[in-house]
């Protein structure tokens, strides 16, 4: 109980950090990298997996020396057993790395129990059309979280995330021998799984000190605990002319840099499905996209879109955030989002139909100037009343006060 008090008198500086990394939409880009086995190509609109490319992109994929590989690195970071051959198999026989593969059971218990199994279940009942509706998922302001934009859209074809955090590649032995790699992973994880959301700045020094170098890891980790297999792990780009392209395996970004670097991640769901992750890491606000609209671009190149956005430090509420907030607007089917993504007066009135769905009281003290009168009144309303949300998520991470919002587009975008 002492422990857990103390977690929760934390909790506001564990934020603090969070919105300190997060905000600022001028953060200095971390030079990243990312490891291919081979050169990727360019040309076919459908990958060697199975699953397509992004509606009017160039597809960037070719099959990587061993895929094996990169599913036992996924299963190791994750403390999922590893194929029996695999040249990772003795260091799975190591006590510390036993330890962690337990420890990481009892947490991944817990958390399927008091989140997994419940969203599954909201989202099974309340997003079953918009489900069967959805290719294309566009996460903005995601960093590594597959965790829960696969919880909610299972089925989806394409996943299209996007953030400041460096994209990173599929780490080498050397760095999984490392004695500080299970400490800095449980560290990583332990607001996600707690709270929901990732404590950003501090995410990215703890996997610094151990060589992961970015997204790419905890994409990886997210997919082996989710039951997905991993097929390939490729280095792309969006190109300044907002195409996606190869990247170069070593995608270290100097200044002024135009080009986007990125990962496609090709999986096997649990069900067999072939489906297609892209991470991105590109700043998001008008300062940046104005200049180089390649990302703007890009998005538009995907069809329509369910938008999903969480935890995202209220960014959209903001000026200096119009471009990708009216992107959203203006290329989405359906919206699914807690509060701190798109305010309310930013939605036409006529043209979208909106589901509210747990409780909304006012945003934690950190972001507490960006209280909504407009959600409090539409919480009120007795005609239209919220329904039921049976799982915590966002911020304000408690079941009881926790928020989501559909937003359904009255006439849909067709193209």
């Amino acid at each position: 109980m002492l422990l857990r008090n103390a977690v929760f008198r934390l909790l506001p500086t564990v934020l603090l950090a969070l919105a300190a990394c997060s905000e600022s939409p001028t953060k200095t880009e971390a030079s990243t990298k990312i490891a291919a086995a081979t050169k990727a190509t360019a040309p076919a609109q459908t990958s060697s997996a199975g699953s397509a490319a992004p509606t009017g992109q160039p597809a960037a994929t070719t099959a990587p020396t061993d895929t094996a590989y990169v599913q036992d690195v996924a299963a190791y970071l994750a403390g999922l057993p590893v194929r029996p051959h695999s040249e990772l198999a003795a260091l799975t026989e190591d006590s510390a790395y036993q330890a962690f593969a337990k420890d990481q059971s009892k947490s991944w218990a817990k958390y399927k129990n008091a989140h997994t199994s419940r969203m599954t279940k909201w989202a099974g009942r309340e997003l079953d059309s918009v489900q069967r509706s959805s290719p294309t998922v566009f996460y903005p302001f995601s960093g590594p979280d597959f965790l829960n934009v696969v919880t909610m859209f299972p089925t989806s074809q394409t996943y299209v995330m996007v953030g400041l955090e460096p994209v990173g590649s599929v780490p080498a032995r050397a760095s999984l021998e490392d004695p500080k790699l299970f400490p800095a992973i449980k560290a990583s994880l332990w607001s996600v799984l707690n709270f929901s959301f990732f404590r950003t700045n501090d995410m990215a020094i703890d996997l610094k000190s151990v060589e992961l170098d970015g997204t790419v890891p905890l994409i990886a980790l997210f997919a082996a605990r989710t039951g997905h297999r991993i097929i390939a792990v490729r280095p792309v780009q969006i190109t300044a002319a907002g195409q996606l392209a190869p990247g170069a395996t070593d995608t270290t970004r100097a200044g002024g840099r135009v080009n986007i670097p990125g990962a496609e991640i090709q999986l096997r769901s649990p069900s067999g499905r072939a489906q297609t992750i892209y991470y991105f890491s590109v700043d998001l606000s008008d300062a940046n996209l104005a200049p180089h609209p390649a990302l703007l671009t890009f998005v538009r190149g995907l069809g329509p879109l369910t938008t999903y956005v969480k935890s995202a430090t209220y960014l959209m509420h903001k000026a200096y955030f119009s471009k990708i907030r009216n992107l959203v607007l203006a290329r989405s089917n359906y919206l699914l989002q807690d509060d701190s993504g798109i305010a309310m007066k930013y939605f036409p009135a006529n043209a979208w139909q909106f589901t509210h769905y747990g409780t909304y009281r006012r945003p934690i003290n950190l972001f507490a100037k960006h209280y909504q009168p407009e959600l409090t009144a539409a919480y009120a309303d007795s005609l239209h009343r919220p329904r039921p949300l049976p799982f915590g998520t966002g911020y304000n991470w408690r079941q009881t006060d926790s928020n989501l919002l559909l937003a359904r587009r009255r006439t849909p975008v067709s193209n």
